[in-house]
């Protein structure tokens, strides 16, 4: 299994002739704010805060790289669908995004982050529809799993495949509590590389 022996912050871009060099590949992490991106990477690597966390949501309004292992990058994609932004915030976030989605040809899988204890919002639907619109290979990772009771979990998952249009094998519950799921994404990281 794949071992992450090296992690580091590169930098924070939010134009495209800010981002590295694009000689490595990249899987880039998506979803509303406070969904726990920046704990799932740090889940991933084995660090408890190289990604900063925030319990402020719509902290991340760049867009983060982290390189690993010398061999490929995390890129951590500014949260959507937060209130508190103003709407000029939320408009240029959605540019950056999008730039970056359609510029990086090094980019490998997305990874659409949901809460798995609320049905997928709006903006997650938009983001999904965007997502196979473009034809983007992703998948749906649903995130604080140790939240929920085993029994509300499957009715949630349910809720997830029927409202993203996905299917249970294009979905990896994850909890960077217990790290449930850790071991699916590296696998599946390996398997990208």
């Amino acid at each position: 299994m794949l071992k992450i022996k090296k992690s580091e912050y590169v930098l924070s871009a939010v134009k495209p002739d800010q981002y590295p060099e694009a000689n490595v590949p990249e899987i880039a992490l998506a979803g509303r704010s406070n969904v726990g991106k920046s704990s799932l990477i740090n889940t991933l690597i084995n660090r408890r805060s190289l990604a900063r966390t925030s319990s402020q949501p719509g902290k991340t309004q760049t867009i983060n790289f982290y390189k690993i292992n010398d061999a490929w990058y995390f890129v951590d994609l500014p949260g959507y669908g937060f209130a508190r932004v103003s709407h000029d915030a939320r408009e240029e976030w959605g540019r950056m995004i999008n730039t970056y989605l359609e510029q990086r040809t090094v980019l490998k899988e997305i990874w659409q982050l949901v809460d798995l204890r609320h049905p997928p919002s709006e903006q997650d639907q938009q983001m999904m529809q965007w997502l196979n619109y473009k034809n983007y290979p992703c998948i749906v990772v649903a995130t604080k799993a140790d939240k929920i009771s085993k029994n509300q979990r499957s009715k949630n998952v349910k809720v997830i495949k029927e409202t993203l249009g996905v299917t249970e094998e294009e979905i990896v519950i994850f909890s960077a509590q217990t790290g449930e799921g850790k071991e699916k994404l590296l696998q599946r990281i390996e398997q990208l590389l």
